[in-house]
């Protein structure tokens, strides 16, 4: 599998299932959040699959691939506010930590769970399969700073129908109704605080307004861990 056990929280027999391994925390020492006040940060490890300015209301999935914007988060006003903003796409292979935290410091305002498929997301499915992001179940988790909103949407897969979230005690049982929900709530939030967990590898896509991200400092097709520097804020954080 490749994962770090160093970093593990625990030691490996201590996990009582893959599920709980693949969730794992990691030691408090593991990870540096980059202290610079205006940075974003990776909000968690994986391969950087795609970035860009959202243009025409799309995103790119792959090379030759697109998918809209108001699809993925299921709200048009949102989508709307987000429209020529910078975004990225990270893919968690089964090796990696999987707990997704914040990019940037703000309030989070609302879950909204997406009932859909769990097809495969690694990169060959991503090159394949039309609207691949915008079909697979998810949580679009709304962030609010004082420039714009943040959706941080975290895509199910394969496997992955459990998606853990740290602000919402049901998240786990959300798949048993199978309906579009909405949860709202208004929590402040730190960069690196932690929003949830996959249960084995998946893929996280950010998306931010314009005036809180114009253009993120990454290069597609590299690792990112989580915690380390991947752009500027464009504005004031809430």
């Amino acid at each position: 599998m490749g994962a770090d056990l160093d970093e593990a929280e625990l030691d490996l027999r201590e996990y009582p299932t893959l599920g709980d391994f693949f969730a794992r925390r990691l030691r408090p020492d593991a990870r540096t959040v980059d202290p610079a006040p205006q940075a974003i940060i990776a909000p968690c490890d994986g391969l950087l699959a795609a970035a860009g300015t959202s243009s025409d209301g799309t995103l790119v999935q792959a090379k030759g691939r697109t998918y809209r914007l108001d699809e993925l988060v299921v709200d048009r006003d949102l989508a709307t506010r987000l429209h020529g903003g910078a975004y990225a796409t990270v893919y968690l292979s089964p090796r990696d930590y999987h707990r997704v935290h914040s990019p940037i410091s703000g309030r989070v305002v609302g879950y909204d769970y997406v009932p859909g498929q769990l097809w495969p997301v690694n990169m060959k499915s991503a090159n394949k399969r039309d609207n691949l992001f915008a079909r697979n179940e998810r949580v679009v988790i709304r962030i609010h700073t004082k420039s714009g909103p943040v959706a941080v949407v975290m895509v199910g897969a394969l496997g992955v129908g459990n998606i853990r979230l740290q602000h919402w005690d049901d998240s786990v049982k959300l798949r048993r109704a199978r309906e579009l929900r909405r949860f709202e709530l208004d929590e402040p939030i730190e960069r690196g605080d932690e929003l949830g967990a996959f249960r084995l590898g998946s893929t996280v896509v950010m998306a931010f307004a314009p005036d809180v991200a114009k253009q993120l400092d990454v290069e597609v097709g590299r690792a990112v861990r989580f915690g380390e520097n991947i752009g500027r804020l464009g504005g004031e954080a809430a």
